[in-house]
C-alpha cells in the first residue's frame, strides 16, 4: 500500500495501523509540512522500517518514478495535502496548486499502473456551513468556507469523474477533527510553525512553547459562544482507513466510489475541549477570547451510522483519552528537546579549552 503524506500526522498513524493488520507499506512525503523523524516512531511501534520517498507529488516525473520502482502497488491512501484553513484563506492559489495538482498526478499514475484501490483523505469541510448537525453522507454540500474546503470538495469530484471509465474502486473518507496521539506516545501531531488546529494550540500553550492561546470568537450561536466540532482520536481515524481498504479488497462495495463520515457523533465547543484538557491533565490553561477567524464553520458534527454499519468502524477513544494522549505527546516532545539541548551544551562546554 502506498501512503502519500506518510510522515504526516494521520498518515503516520495509518501506516502503523496498516502494518498491524498485515499490510506492507511505502510512503511518499516531501517533508515540507512533516518531520521524517516520525518514521523512527513508526519503527519503534511496529518493528518495521518503512521506506519514504522524499518526492513532491506536484512533479509528475518524480511521482511516476516511484510507481515504476514499485509496480506491485495494490492500493493508495492519499493524505498528502496542505490542510490549514486559515493559511488557505491567506494563500488560496498555493492550496489549489498543491492539493489539486498532487491529486491529479497520483490519479494519473494510479490509472496508468492499474492500481485497483484508492482511499482519499477528505474532510467535513466539504459540507460548508450546514443548516443543521449531525450531517450524513447525503447532506447537501454547500459552498465551502475556505479554499482548503474547496480543494477537498473538488478532490472528491475529480476522483468520482476520473474513475468512471476504469477499474479503480474508491472510498472517500470525510473526517472531522482528528486529535490525540498514538497510545504508545511514539508518534503524534507535531505541526511545523504555529499550530493551526485547536489541540496543538492548547498543548503548546500549556507546555510554554507559545504564549496564551486564542479562542477565535465567543459570539457564535452555540451553547457557550464558541465553535462546535466533532473531535475524533487519530488512532480511530487510522483504523477506518484500514477498514476502507479491506472493504474494497473484499469487493463489498456496491458502487465504484463510496463516501463515509468519520466522527464520534458528538459535538463539543472549543471551551468544552479546553475544560476537558484542564480536567484530565490537572492544568490551568492560559487563553484569551479573540475575534472570529475567517473560514471557520459555526457548528458541525457527524452522523457516523454508515461507517459503523457498513465498515464495522466503532470509535474506541473518548474526548478525555484524546486530551490525555495529546498532552503526553507534547511532554515527550519537550523532553526530547531538552535532551538535545543538554547534549549540545555538553559538547560546547567540552570543546572550550581550560584556562
Amino acid at each position: 500500500i502506498l501512503v502519500t503524506g506518510g510522515c504526516g500526522y494521520i498518515g503516520s498513524h495509518t501506516i502503523v495501523d496498516l502494518i498491524k493488520n498485515g499490510y506492507e507499506v511505502i510512503s511518499i512525503d516531501n517533508n515540507s509540512r512533516s518531520d521524517v523523524e516520525i518514521l523512527k516512531g513508526i519503527e519503534k511501534i511496529t518493528g518495521i522500517k518503512v521506506k519514504n520517498y522524499c518526492v513532491d507529488l506536484c512533479v509528475f516525473d518524480d511521482t511516476h518514478a516511484v510507481f515504476q520502482e514499485n509496480p506491485d502497488i495494490e492500493g493508495i491512501i492519499h493524505f498528502a495535502a496542505y490542510k490549514s484553513v486559515g493559511e488557505s484563506v491567506q494563500n488560496p492559489i498555493m492550496y489549489f496548486e498543491n492539493n489539486i495538482n498532487s491529486l491529479l498526478n497520483v490519479l494519473k499514475c494510479c490509472i496508468e499502473f492499474g492500481v485497483p484501490f484508492f482511499v482519499f483523505s477528505s474532510s467535513c469541510t466539504v459540507y460548508g456551513n450546514p443548516d443543521s448537525s449531525p450531517v450524513t453522507e447525503n447532506t447537501a454540500l454547500k459552498l465551502p468556507e475556505s479554499p482548503y474546503g474547496y480543494t477537498k470538495q473538488m478532490g472528491e469530484q475529480i476522483i468520482q469523474q476520473a474513475i468512471n471509465n476504469c477499474d479503480i474502486q474508491a472510498v472517500l473518507l470525510r473526517y472531522f477533527n482528528p486529535v490525540g496521539a498514538h497510545p504508545s506516545i511514539q508518534i503524534g501531531e507535531n505541526p511545523i510553525g504555529p499550530p493551526a488546529n485547536l489541540v496543538p494550540a492548547i498543548t503548546q500553550s500549556a507546555i510554554g512553547k507559545t504564549g496564551f492561546m486564542k479562542v477565535h470568537g465567543s459570539d457564535y450561536p452555540t451553547r457557550d459562544g464558541s465553535c462546535i466540532r466533532d473531535y475524533i482520536h487519530v488512532s480511530d481515524i487510522a483504523y477506518a482507513h484500514t477498514l476502507a481498504l479491506d472493504y474494497l479488497i473484499s469487493e463489498k462495495n456496491k458502487k465504484n466510489c463510496e463516501v463515509f463520515n468519520l466522527g464520534t457523533g458528538n459535538g463539543y465547543t472549543v471551551l468544552e475541549v479546553i475544560k476537558t484538557f484542564e480536567k484530565v491533565n490537572h492544568l490551568s490553561l492560559n487563553y484569551k477570547i479573540s475575534e472570529r477567524r475567517p473560514g471557520d464553520v459555526i457548528s458541525i458534527f457527524a452522523n457516523n451510522e454508515k461507517a459503523k454499519s457498513v465498515l464495522g468502524w466503532i470509535p474506541q477513544y473518548n474526548l478525555e483519552d484524546m486530551m490525555r494522549t495529546a498532552w503526553q505527546w507534547e511532554m515527550k516532545l519537550k523532553e526530547e528537546e531538552n535532551k538535545k539541548e543538554s547534549q549540545y551544551l555538553s559538547i560546547i562546554s567540552s570543546s572550550v579549552p581550560a584556562i
